[in-house]
């Protein structure tokens, strides 16, 4: 009996729901059939036609919002005189300056947003002031990037839309519209080249190619909405929000107070901005493509000290190699080497530790992380010649036990022989 009337209440709710959903749905469709904007638009030529082209797709216009939403006015008059009057609010094309606050009327307007999306933040007019781009705007510069630059105008996408140019795989050729743009940068004086690094670098490679969401795009080094060139001292925490642990190594690091009177920018020193290459074992040391020699002379102790680095890193990784045909040779052999292969992973995740711990660039601390790597080689490497040793014993046994076998046998049919042919021939018998 409670369970019909548990049922009752939930077909009643679910019939309730769909009837709000319906007059919703029906309020959205009237307010869309009375546009007389899209209707006169559509009518037009060129520029006057386009906004109408792409405003199906638009996430505004399928939430209910179209034309007179943001350049207000009548959109149920027929008259454009009057549809388009200052008396019903008729507000038009904005000007590049008032874009800002323009989008922000809704935007920042926390009680309208939660209507729409409660997780959608609501400060981004605020993040813009701080931006380079809205304190040149606000000295009257209009060549720089506003929302409308970004999202575009008509036909504004969801940043989850793949179509959408703040898509994250969209962002680097978005950012490149403007910023590798010779003749727009001109005036600013900086590179026109960030894009076409970007796409030989490591995270270029695999935001565009790998299709890899995570891997960081412009807006993860420079922020959207609040875009500025990280400072000297911001670059480590700019390239520490994906790799934290290099960030934490280094602040602690001896070259961190000589980076900052040297006015380097940390990580940025070594492997480059927009084109960082994935890096290799090669950028340590002393010898050819080293990142540090372009700092440390032949005979400083700096010098000395890479040289150092670099020599026990490649002690450990020789150990390894080695380490790994012998268990590969070991198991090739027969043999099981399911826990040797273990610990030869242990070994391996040294080697990977170890590239993370030079940021600290610590060298007694980097020996004992070495050292360990070492023991475990060792181990790996004793493990699978005490296996290949059992083996051959095996193998050796084996064969005696074959020869053995193979002897008995031929006694065996000797005997047989012997004993057939005095079953025949009695007098044969001695």
């Amino acid at each position: 009996m409670a369970g019909d009337k548990m049922k009752d209440r939930l077909n009643k709710i679910l019939r309730a729901g769909s009837f709000a959903a319906a007059i919703a749905g029906f309020l959205i469709l009237s307010a869309r059939a009375q546009d007389t904007c899209l209707e006169c638009h559509r009518q037009m030529e060129e520029d006057l036609q386009t906004p109408t082209l792409h405003i199906e797709a638009d996430v505004h216009y399928q939430r209910g919002i179209s034309c007179a939403g943001c350049h207000g006015g009548d959109p149920k008059e027929e008259d454009p005189d009057l549809s388009m009057s200052p008396a019903k609010g008729f507000i038009g094309v904005p000007k590049p300056q008032q874009l800002p606050a323009f989008c922000a009327r809704c935007h920042s307007d926390v009680e309208y947003m939660k209507h729409y999306n409660p997780k959608l933040p609501t400060d981004q007019l605020a993040q813009y002031k701080t931006s380079v781009h809205g304190k040149r705007l606000a000295k009257g510069d209009t060549l720089v990037a506003t929302c409308i630059s970004c999202h575009g105008v008509h036909g504004i996408l969801r940043p989850t839309d793949t179509r959408s140019p703040v898509f994250k795989a969209n962002i680097p050729k978005t950012c490149a519209g403007c910023h590798a743009d010779q003749k727009r940068m001109a005036a600013y004086k900086i590179p026109t080249n960030q894009y076409h690094d970007y796409l030989e670098s490591v995270h270029g490679k695999l935001l565009l190619e790998k299709k890899e969401l995570s891997a960081a795009a412009c807006t993860d080094c420079h922020g959207n909405h609040g875009a500025s060139p990280p400072g000297l001292s911001d670059v480590a925490g700019a390239c520490g929000e994906c790799h934290p642990s290099n960030r934490d190594l280094f602040e602690k690091s001896p070259h961190k107070e000589p980076f900052q009177k040297a006015k380097l920018p940390q990580c940025a020193a070594c492997h480059g901005n927009h084109k960082v290459l994935p890096p290799t074992d090669e950028f340590l040391g002393v010898g050819e493509g080293a990142v540090c020699i372009q700092c440390h002379k032949s005979g400083s102790k700096g010098y000395e000290t890479a040289a150092a680095f670099k020599a026990l890193l490649d002690s450990l990784k020789a150990a390894t190699v080695e380490a790994r045909g012998l268990v590969k040779k070991a198991e090739v052999a027969g043999v099981k080497v399911g826990l040797t292969k273990f610990d030869l992973r242990a070994c391996e995740d040294v080697i990977v530790h170890s590239r993370s711990e030079l940021h600290a660039f610590n060298l007694a601390d980097f020996r004992a992380l070495i050292q360990d790597g070492m023991t475990k080689a060792e181990r790996v490497k004793k493990a699978s010649l005490v296996s290949l040793e059992d083996l051959e014993i095996r193998r050796k046994g084996l064969i005696f036990s074959a020869v053995l076998i193979l002897f008995l046998c031929i006694g065996l049919w000797l005997k047989i022989r012997k004993l057939d042919r005095e079953r025949e021939n009695p007098s044969v018998k001695s």
